[in-house]
């Protein structure tokens, strides 16, 4: 069982900003690449972001691409997703993801094996 727990969803208007934080164990942030991923109602969980080990590689799906930003900080074991100019279809459960393969494997199945309980985001019009 990986710890992951995220928290800083809530309900925003069109065009605001949101922060994620996401808390973890010492092994997954040091061994493990980590991201985010997200369930709109009525639809599959799906890829938003992932950043290496190492936080110097980044890879974003294209419907948050220089929209999202992730980030880690390394001293206090968190990771980030900072959320700008976020719109109703933003709206989903927002999940904390770590996985033990490599950043690039990772990358090339934009998929990620573990996730926590998730925290609700909605972008109102």
């Amino acid at each position: 069982q990986v710890p992951l727990l995220e928290s800083g969803g809530r309900s925003v208007q069109t065009g605001e900003s949101l922060k994620l934080s996401c808390a973890t164990s010492r092994r997954t942030f040091t061994d493990y690449t980590m991201g985010w991923l997200r369930q709109a109602p009525g639809k599959e969980r799906e890829f938003v972001a992932a950043i290496s080990s190492s936080g110097d590689r980044f890879y974003y799906a294209d419907s948050v691409k220089g929209r999202f930003t992730a980030s880690r900080d390394n001293a206090k074991l968190m990771q980030y997703l900072q959320m700008n100019s976020l719109k109703p279809e933003d709206t989903g459960v927002y999940y904390c993801a770590a996985d033990p393969r490599d950043f690039t494997l990772v990358q090339a199945t934009r998929s990620l094996s573990s996730w926590g309980q998730g925290t609700q985001v909605t972008v109102s019009s």
